[in-house]
């Protein structure tokens, strides 16, 4: 009777055991726009293997790249209500919850990579994600998207002035909407997802993107012309649902928070070796590329500086900072 009474407490134990270990069993939704095989994904298949390794497969992370889960604003609700736990998207995207977050969008405000991950790593980004906690978001580091470019369908852009009445497609936000409305071209603000259809049907003429995009998403098949601006550089925030991060242990956190750091210097790795490729995937792909001379290029800025005084005026402080970060990573 006690050898009975033995095993079936060692079998309780053992049941118990399993049930706590089944528990702890996590498993992340982590979504994006971009489609397989573009540096994004390529970051976030990386992440997913060093959590598979780290947590010895107690956390499982899913991937959902090419907007399956819906555009960028329906996701931040969704990381907002714990749907979703995980997506990378443009850091200036969240100036729909932190207005702050919209000098990420300024045009010509980074003028190298390296400028860009000395602002992000430091204490300016850190501070910048910090304040999307009371918005449901947890910010744990920054990808790359890169630097962005304009195609469009109707003519090359030579000068500012061949972008007049362009109907160009712009990320939903008001600072992108003002600086083409500055250019002289009509924006027209539409999810990601949508793009490639609206170029097809010729709904609108052209869009703004970095090449490695333009290529991941065969926009060559559907835009006759690039011209390399160079006009906005983006920073990937890498979020996570608050809600889903508060039901996590500590162990969990710092498994993940490893993992996002860990994955980054491989992520911009990987995206600033494919702009190159990338540059080459659009010019095979049947795509015309032309750089803006210097002095064209100087119009641009020009153009689109009310746009940042504008904007800037807003978020002073914010702008301020930044610019003493820059500063600092020019020296």
């Amino acid at each position: 009777m006690k050898r009975l009474m033995l095993k079936t407490l060692a079998a309780a134990v053992a049941i118990s055991a399993f049930g706590v270990a089944f528990a702890q069993e996590k498993t992340i939704k982590f979504t994006t726009q971009n489609p397989k095989g573009h540096p994004l994904v390529m970051g976030m298949e990386k992440f997913a293997e060093i959590v598979q390794a780290k947590s010895g497969g107690k956390i499982k992370v899913n991937l959902f790249p090419g907007g399956v889960l819906g555009g960028d604003a329906p996701v931040v609700s969704a990381l907002q209500g714990g749907t979703i736990e995980m997506a990378s998207m443009n850091s200036g995207i969240l100036a729909s919850q932190v207005k702050d977050f919209e000098v990420y969008d300024f045009p010509f405000m980074f003028a190298s990579s390296k400028e860009a991950d000395a602002v992000v790593d430091g204490p300016f980004g850190k501070k910048m994600h910090a304040k999307l906690e009371p918005k449901g978001l947890v910010g744990l580091t920054y990808w790359e998207l890169g630097f962005r470019q304009i195609t469009n369908s109707k003519r090359a852009i030579n000068k500012v002035e061949d972008a007049e009445g362009l109907k160009l497609r712009v990320i939903p936000n008001a600072i992108n909407v003002d600086w083409v409305k500055a250019l002289g071209a009509n924006p027209t603000p539409l999810a990601f997802p949508e793009v490639y259809a609206a170029l097809e049907q010729k709904a609108i003429d052209g869009q703004e993107n970095p090449l490695t995009v333009i290529a991941a998403n065969k926009f060559f098949e559907v835009q006759k012309y690039a011209t390399l601006t160079n006009h906005q550089y983006n920073p990937q925030s890498v979020l996570i649902s608050k809600k889903f991060w508060d039901t996590l242990s500590a162990d969990d956190k710092k498994i993940i928070s490893d993992a996002a750091v860990e994955s980054t210097a491989y992520q911009r790795q990987q995206a600033r070796a494919q702009a190159g490729t990338a540059l080459d995937t659009v010019k095979k792909g049947g795509m015309q590329v032309n750089e803006l001379a210097p002095a064209e290029l100087a119009k641009f800025r020009e153009k689109m500086k009310p746009v940042v005084d504008k904007h800037g005026a807003a978020i002073a402080e914010t702008v301020k900072e930044l610019q003493a970060e820059l500063a600092k990573a020019r020296q």
